[in-house]
This record gives C-alpha cells, sequence and structure tokens, in this order.
C-alpha cells in the first residue's frame, strides 16, 4: 500500500490549491513547514471538514454528507466508509499525539503518527509509515509556530520544511465536520482496546450528525462527543466472531445517559480523566463474515436535542 503520508500529501496540495474556495487559509513559515489554517482564524465550512476528514484518514476513507433528523428537526450528518478500518482510522485517524511545545497545547491526529508508530495500535497491526512527508491535522485553540513544526519533525524524522499542519478549532464548523467524521474510528479503536485484532476488521461505514458550532471550546468538545456518542451509528464487517460485541457502543460504559458537558464538568473538564468506555458510537452493527450479525447498542435523540439546543 502506498504511505499513507504521501497519500494525506496530495490532499493538501488539492487543500493548497482550493483554499479560496474552502474558505481556508494558507501559511509557510520560515522553517519551510506549512500550517492550514481549516478553522482557527480562517471561516471554514462543511467541505473544509469533508477534507479535512480525508487527509485524517490518509486518503483512505470516503467522506460525504447527508441528511438526517433528531427529534423531527432535520439535520446535516457525515458518513464515513472505508475497506482498510484499521489502516485509516487506527494508523491515520486517530488523535493519539498529545502536543505540548512552548506553551502551545494541541491534540494531533493523522499519519504523521504512523511515522512515529510508538501507539498500540502499531504494534498490534505490525505497521509503520515510510516517507519523506509528515502530515499531522492539530486540533487547538490556536495555530501552531515553528518551535511546533520543529517538534514535529524532528519526532517524525523529517524536514521541517516536509511538515504539513492542517490544523482546526473545535469551535469551529470544520471541527464539527471532521469531528463528527470519527465514528468509525472509535468503534474501530474501542473493538482493538477489547482485544479484537483491528486487521479483521475488513469494512466500516459510520455515521453522525453535525454539532452546532458552540461559543467555546469547551462548549464544542462536549457537543461534539454528545454526537458521537449519542447519535453516531456504525456498520462494521468483521473476518471472526468476538465474545465482547456487546463491550462495544457508548451504552457500555457507566456514564452513558449523562450529557457529555456534565461528564466533563464532573472530571474538572480534563479529557484524559473521563472513564474511556464512553467514547464510544452509539450504535453498531457487525456483520461476521460466514456467521451472523449482532446489533448492540442505541441512540438517545433527547440527550442530543438537549446538547445541541433544539428546540
Amino acid at each position: 500500500m502506498e504511505s499513507l503520508n504521501r497519500m494525506a500529501v496530495e490532499l493538501v496540495d488539492e487543500a493548497i490549491d482550493f483554499a479560496d474556495e474552502l474558505a481556508i487559509e494558507i501559511h509557510e513559515l520560515d522553517n519551510g513547514a506549512v500550517v492550514c489554517d481549516f478553522g482557527v482564524e480562517a471561516v471554514g465550512g462543511v467541505e473544509a471538514g469533508l477534507l479535512l476528514s480525508e487527509i485524517q484518514t490518509g486518503g483512505l476513507a470516503t467522506v460525504q454528507t447527508g441528511m438526517g433528523e433528531i427529534e423531527g428537526t432535520p439535520r446535516t450528518y457525515v458518513e464515513v466508509s472505508t475497506d482498510h478500518p484499521a489502516m485509516a482510522f487506527l494508523a491515520a485517524q486517530k488523535a493519539g499525539w498529545e502536543l505540548s511545545v512552548e506553551g502551545f497545547e494541541g491534540l494531533g491526529s493523522g499519519p504523521a503518527r504512523a511515522l512515529v508508530a510508538e501507539e498500540g495500535e502499531y504494534q498490534r497491526m505490525g505497521y509503520r509509515d515510510a516517507a519523506e512527508f509528515a502530515v499531522l491535522a492539530i486540533e487547538s485553540e490556536e495555530l501552531p509556530g515553528e518551535a511546533v513544526a520543529e517538534h514535529v519533525a524532528e519526532t517524525a524524522g523529517v524536514p521541517a520544511s516536509s511538515v504539513f499542519l492542517p490544523t482546526f478549532s473545535t469551535a469551529s464548523l470544520t471541527g464539527s465536520v471532521a469531528l463528527a467524521a470519527r465514528a468509525g474510528e472509535l468503534a474501530a479503536f474501542r473493538l482493538s482496546e477489547l482485544g479484537y485484532d483491528p486487521l479483521d476488521m475488513l469494512t466500516t461505514t459510520a455515521a453522525a450528525p453535525v454539532a452546532p458550532v458552540a461559543d467555546s471550546d469547551d462548549v464544542a468538545m462536549a457537543r461534539t462527543n454528545d454526537a458521537l456518542a449519542y447519535g453516531a451509528e456504525v456498520h462494521m464487517t468483521v473476518e471472526t466472531a468476538f465474545d465482547r460485541f456487546d463491550d462495544l457502543p457508548s451504552s457500555a460504559g457507566a456514564e452513558f445517559g449523562v450529557p457529555f458537558e456534565g461528564i466533563f464538568a464532573e472530571h474538572d473538564w480534563d479529557f484524559y480523566e473521563v472513564p474511556h468506555e464512553v467514547f464510544a458510537p452509539a450504535r453498531v452493527t457487525v456483520d461476521v463474515v460466514g456467521e451472523g450479525v449482532e446489533v448492540v447498542g442505541r441512540t438517545d435523540e433527547a440527550i442530543l436535542a438537549e446538547s445541541f439546543g433544539l428546540p
């Protein structure tokens, strides 16, 4: 398979070529690294969020919008589909790189992680990328500077001039779209953490509602997680049966039924202190090849309506 980072760079080039149409802004730093503002100071939008999600999955997923309803209210949904769930979601899209560099704080996702390959998923998959480029999407309230680019370059083993940093705020339309596109990744990650072989995941299609843009990153973090835990639906085709599919959806967690604003407040808004079981899609259908179908979990439109402020 082609390098995830090389495939992602082709999509970054597309973003640069169509920056005006996407309502994003491109900044080349003095060290040659490129920061793509998808929704920090730039406006961004739905199309920017869709392209960003393709970049995050290393070009291995099809990402598109559709329409659905929550409590009778029309809402935009994001649908993601891939025949390479382990590579697209775990090796690329997962937000697994915490950045804390000279006062800058952010959360990195995308294929640059595969150049480092220190997270457990890479050992389970037996994969490490090799490329001359590094593409790391960063979720942050501010745009990264040269120090962040140098840190990414050094960690990934590439020149700073080969680093591309698409960046977005949680509280942006791009952020709401890109985070809704994580439903399949949450399912794949949760299943892998339960002990399932990620290479036995054959296909995944997932959909989740796009949360209304909030006036702060904290509220946006709560809303976008509600969209996944209470509104995301996933269909997976897998190779082998497993005795823990019941533990896959968010309803398996003790915190299920509480909006994320309450969950985060209970844990002093420390994302990493929240029980990880709740970071999962609401409802999952699993087709086991040649054996049968299991449906686990449930959505909760009432919680979504409360979180989104719907009438």
